[in-house]
């Protein structure tokens, strides 16, 4: 099968059946792109995420595009970017146009409170899986609860945040390559 209709077709099914926004996709990505169709590895998964989330723009969008690009450079991407984004659009289009009659509707703002505890699950679930594989310990767990703690508690902009991991990162590295050379 052609690979640009299978990586649409795969990223497709997976924007339509993803509530809660880009965190929420990283479990169906990962066990379609890693595990059953092999495209990417696991610490490469990783490495997209990673990447993903510093970039500007929409996370589920720029990992679409990071694995259709490393599947086949720019038409692979633009072939997951658009499966991505298509069924959220069809779905936005079709609540535009009838909005006006359901939006008192009990029934249906029932199913959206119903909704939104499996949609923090579908977010946790990614949450915890990324700190195991970031190999977090004891001895570093504390860094990304002080992290979500300053944006959370202090109200301070997620940006400054990955601008001091990206230069403690950095400080880091250049004190363990010192180390290793010595």
């Amino acid at each position: 099968m052609n690979i640009y209709w299978e990586s649409f077709k795969t990223f497709f099914k997976i924007g339509i059946f993803t509530l809660g926004g880009g965190y929420a996709m990283i479990p169906l990505i990962e066990e379609e792109v890693v595990n059953k169709k092999k495209w990417v590895s696991k610490d490469e998964m990783l490495d997209l995420i990673a990447v993903a989330q510093s970039c500007p723009g929409v996370f589920a969008i720029n990992i679409a595009t990071f694995i259709g690009y490393k599947l086949r450079k720019t038409r692979g991407a633009i072939a997951t970017t658009i499966g991505t984004a298509l069924p959220s659009f069809l779905i936005i289009l079709a609540i535009a146009m009838f909005f006006s009659q359901f939006k008192d509707n009990p029934y249906v703002a029932a199913i959206f409170r119903g909704i939104r505890p499996a949609v923090v699950a579908l977010i946790a679930v990614p949450t915890f899986r990324l700190g195991q594989r970031a190999q977090l310990n004891r001895y570093t767990i504390w860094i990304p609860i002080a992290y979500a703690l300053t944006i959370w508690g202090l109200g301070v902009s997620p940006i400054y945040i990955i601008i001091i991991a990206a230069i403690g990162g950095y400080i880091y590295g250049k004190l363990s390559n010192q180390k290793l050379s010595s």
